[in-house]
Order: C-alpha cells, then structure tokens, then sequence
C-alpha cells in the first residue's frame, strides 16, 4: 500500500506523466493487487464525480473568459484599470495588479488574467524602468488574485467537494482578494519610490471619463453576474450561461468587435480547457472515493484529536501543507483531492467550512506563482521570453508580499465570514 499511495506516485510525476493519469493509476494498482475491488468500479466512480450540477459553471466560466478576449472585453477592462490610477510612484505596476483584480472578476482564470496582461503590459512596465526580474514577477503574482475574487473556479470545486454553498464562497472572497490586491499595490508604490520609479502618468478626470465610458458594458458584467448570484435570481451555473451570452451580444452588437468565427473559437478554446478540469475532477473523485472507504479521514481526524492541536496550531500546519503542495499542483488537482480531507477535520475544530475554504484558496492561489512548478511562471514565462530563473527571482518578494495576506485571512475570520453571514 506504501508503494501504491506514495512512492508510484512520486515517481510518476518526477517522470513527467499528466496529473490525472498519475491518479488513475495509483488508484488502478490500489485496486487490483491491495483492495481486490472489480474494475469496473473505477469507471462508475469516475462518472459519479462528474454528476453534479455545481460543475456546469466551469464550462460556462471558461467559455466566458475565452469570449472576453475576443470580443475585446479584456482589453478595454485593462484600459479602464490603468485610466483610474495616477499620481502614485510606480502607478503602472498598481495599475497592472488593478487589471489583474478586473479581470478576474468576470473570468475567474489566473492562467488567463497572467497571458493577457503579459502581452499588454509586459513592455510597457519594461520601458517604464522596472526591469525584467520585477515586472515578470508583477505579471506572474497578480494573476493569484483571480482565484480568490469571484466568480472563482476553484472555489466552484472546494465546494462541490467539501459539499459547501458556492455563493456564499463567492462573497466571502471579496474581502480577502481585496485585501491580497491592496497589499500587493503597496509593495510596487513602496518599491517603486525606493528604486526611483516615477508616476506612469498623472490621474485625469477627462481620461477616466472616457475609459468608463468606453468600458461600461464590460464593468457591467460582473456585477449582472455576481448580483444575480447574491440576489438568488440564479444559481452559479446559471449566472456563467448568463455570462457568455452577455459576452456574445457585448462582442457582437455594441462593441462589434467579434465575429461569429471568434464565437467558435473560443468555444474550442473553452471546450479542450473545460476537458483538462473535468478529467482531473473525474480522476481526483476516484481518489477521493479510495481513501473515504479505507477510512483515512477517520484515521486522520483521531491521530490529530489524540496531539490535541489547537485551531491555530492546526491552521499553522495547513498553511505550510497547502504552500508545500501548491508549488507542485495545480489548484484543480489539490482542491479535489484534499477538501474532503481537511475540510471535516478543521470543522471538528470548530473552524468554518467556508473560511476554510477560503484559507485553502489562498494558499493554492500563492502555489501558483511559486517555484519551482507554479503554472503563472510558465505562462509568463511564454509570454515574456524570460528564463524560468529570472521569474523565480522575480516572484520572490510577492509570495512574502500574500504570505502576510494569508496570516491576516488565516487568523482573521472576520475578513472572510462578515460579508458571507
């Protein structure tokens, strides 16, 4: 059982096999030569994991997001962001984590939020003076916000795995996103001072005048799709089918700048992404369903009652996991696979299963952009040419920088759970 749950695994991804393979046969060789379980079960549980209504939204989530970019959306967001920001030193890197925020607030996608500011931005914070090393390191930690604010994809997952309500999840990642953000912009006004950087441009009324104007139907998407969502007038799933028709009649019909090849594109883009999570989320269930029926969550749950660790010891140790993991998985692959683990536990602790799970996101959001694996390092890697050691220096000072966000959110619950109560 040691080589099939630990050492199979291990090996498998240090030779470079896909997650969800990695799952599957780890669960596989479980099965058929320790558990002596009928193979056939295998596909069953695969297809259960999938039997949720909850994960309609990711499709329609990614739909949107890859409409977004073709219809221009994006862009004019950007634009707006970097309109209503001035007359502080280094005020093209608030603006880029400004973006970021935007962004994320309607697609819900790091991976998307990093490529898009990184073809935008990218030179224009290197012509600005920030250098290589501090502007790929912008690019790659802001798009961690993404995951945090609403709508989230990830939080989508927490709570269809730890059987959570995902509007409440929503709401209570306001505040911490906020706070991740509000952070994040004092270190570039605090860094940029110390290294001389001016103001990218003065604040101008008429300039963000024009910029809302120009971006008013794309600040509007949010909030139809979050309002609906906290106003109960229709469920996530729902509010993401909302959100690529709005991006449709958007892209085609005021901002014309889509066209019906576009539509078909993103929807292939948006299919082949959609497939990637939900095969991880099929594989990951059969995981989920092993490990419940040989009673490790049980087994977990009294080895920790019996050190009697306190909710601030026990939070201290799953930050450290969770960092730990999220520098080697992905946030889809470690959500599926350790909420219905941990969740349970930090609950007979008397700790919140939705400020859990926002702990939880937090920490997988900071693991995206830490080395040596986190996926916002390649991509801003492909998109500024940088070499994966210039990014690994570069993003050092933001994961300190969201560290100290995630102590706040850890110990704070106040700052997850006002808003979601």
């Amino acid at each position: 059982m040691i080589f099939a749950y630990i050492v199979l695994p291990i090996l498998l991804v240090a030779i470079g096999t896909p997650i969800f393979l990695v799952f599957l046969t780890v669960v596989a060789v479980a099965m058929l030569f320790f558990l002596k379980i009928p193979p056939v079960a295998l596909q069953q549980v695969m297809f259960g994991g999938l039997d949720n209504f909850a994960l309609l939204a990711i499709p329609f989530f990614v739909f949107a997001g890859q409409l977004m970019s073709s219809s221009g959306i994006a862009n004019r967001l950007i634009a707006w962001a970097m309109a209503m920001v001035g007359r502080v030193p280094g005020s093209l890197g608030v603006s880029t984590v400004a973006a970021s925020t935007a962004l994320g607030a309607i697609s819900g996608s790091s991976v998307a939020a990093v490529a898009a500011l990184g073809q935008t931005l990218y030179p224009k914070l290197i012509a600005a003076g920030y250098g290589q090393r501090r502007a790929g390191g912008l690019l790659a930690s802001s798009g961690a916000i993404d995951i945090v604010i609403p709508p989230s994809i990830a939080m989508i997952l927490y709570g269809m795995a730890a059987e959570q309500s995902i509007p409440r999840l929503f709401i209570a990642g306001i505040l911490p996103a906020i706070l991740m953000a509000v952070l994040l912009s004092l270190f570039v006004v605090v860094d940029s001072m110390r290294r001389g950087i001016p103001s990218d441009h003065a604040f101008s009324f008429k300039a963000a005048a024009k910029a809302t104007k120009d971006a008013f139907w794309a600040i509007l998407m949010p909030v139809f799709v979050l309002g609906g969502i906290y106003l109960g007038v229709f469920s996530p799933s729902e509010a993401g089918g909302f959100a690529c028709f709005y991006a449709i009649v958007i892209g085609l019909f005021v901002y014309r700048s889509m066209t019906l090849r576009d539509i078909v594109h993103a929807a292939g883009s948006a299919a082949m992404l959609s497939g990637q999570i939900l095969i991880l989320v099929a594989a990951a269930s059969v995981i989920t369903w092993i490990v419940t029926t040989q009673g490790v969550p049980q087994a977990i749950i009294a080895w920790i009652n019996a050190m009697e660790l306190s909710a601030f010891a026990f939070l201290l140790a799953i930050n450290l996991l969770l960092l730990a993991i999220g520098a080697f998985l992905d946030p889809t692959s470690a959500i599926l696979v350790f909420a219905p683990l941990l969740a349970p536990i930090a609950m007979s602790l008397g700790i919140d299963p939705i400020h859990f799970g926002i702990i939880m996101t937090v920490n997988l959001a900071i693991g995206m952009f830490t080395p040596p694996f986190g996926l916002n390092i390649f991509v801003a890697q492909q998109v500024t040419g940088l070499p994966a050691h210039t990014l690994y220096r570069g993003v050092a000072p933001f994961v300190v920088v969201l560290i100290i966000a995630l102590i706040v959110i850890t110990y704070v619950p106040a700052l997850s759970l006002t808003l979601a109560h």
